[in-house]
C-alpha cells in the first residue's frame, strides 16, 4: 500500500473511531461521504461531495450528503475552508495546517509550515474575544493560472 492509501485507511480507522465516540452510526452512506472527502486533495464542495459519492451510491440523496457533511462539521471530524468561497469548501485533513489559494481557479491546496504554526497574535485580542486557533491562508496564483 503506498503512501497515500495508508493515509487513507488511517484517516478512515480514525473515523470509524471518532464516530463511536460521537455516537454516530457508521452506514455504508457515511463511510462512502467520508472516504470521498479523505481522498479527495482539492478541497471540494459539498456539491462535488455529492457527485462523487453518487457516482457510487446512484440512489443517494443531495440531503443525504449535505446533512452529513454538516453532522462531520458539528462532530468535528470535518472542516470548512474560507467561509469566504462563494460556496463552503471542505477538508478532511484534521492535521495542522494552512492553506494557498488560487485567486484565479479557486484550487485550494494544503501546505505546512512549523513557523506558521507558532504565529500569535501581537496584541489582545479586542472585545474580549477568545482566539482558539490560527490558520494562515496565502492567496495568489497556481502554477495553471499563472502561466
Amino acid at each position: 500500500m503506498g503512501a497515500i492509501g495508508h493515509d487513507v485507511k488511517a484517516r478512515m480507522d480514525e473515523f470509524a473511531r471518532r464516530c463511536k465516540q460521537a455516537g454516530l452510526t457508521t452506514t455504508h452512506q457515511r463511510t462512502v461521504i467520508y472516504r470521498v472527502l479523505v481522498e479527495s486533495r482539492d478541497h471540494p464542495s459539498p456539491e462535488l461531495v455529492y457527485e462523487r459519492v453518487s457516482r457510487e451510491i446512484p440512489e443517494i440523496s443531495r440531503a443525504t450528503v449535505y446533512k452529513n457533511i454538516h453532522t462531520f462539521i458539528e462532530a468535528g471530524m470535518l472542516r470548512e475552508v474560507s467561509e469566504l468561497h462563494q460556496t463552503n469548501r471542505l477538508d478532511a485533513n484534521l492535521e495542522r495546517h494552512h492553506h494557498l489559494i488560487c485567486t484565479s481557479c479557486r484550487k485550494v491546496v494544503d501546505f505546512q509550515d512549523d513557523q506558521l504554526d507558532s504565529i500569535r497574535a501581537s496584541k489582545t485580542e479586542p472585545d474580549g474575544f477568545q482566539v482558539t486557533e490560527y490558520r494562515v491562508e496565502a492567496r495568489g496564483l497556481c502554477p495553471a493560472c499563472k502561466s
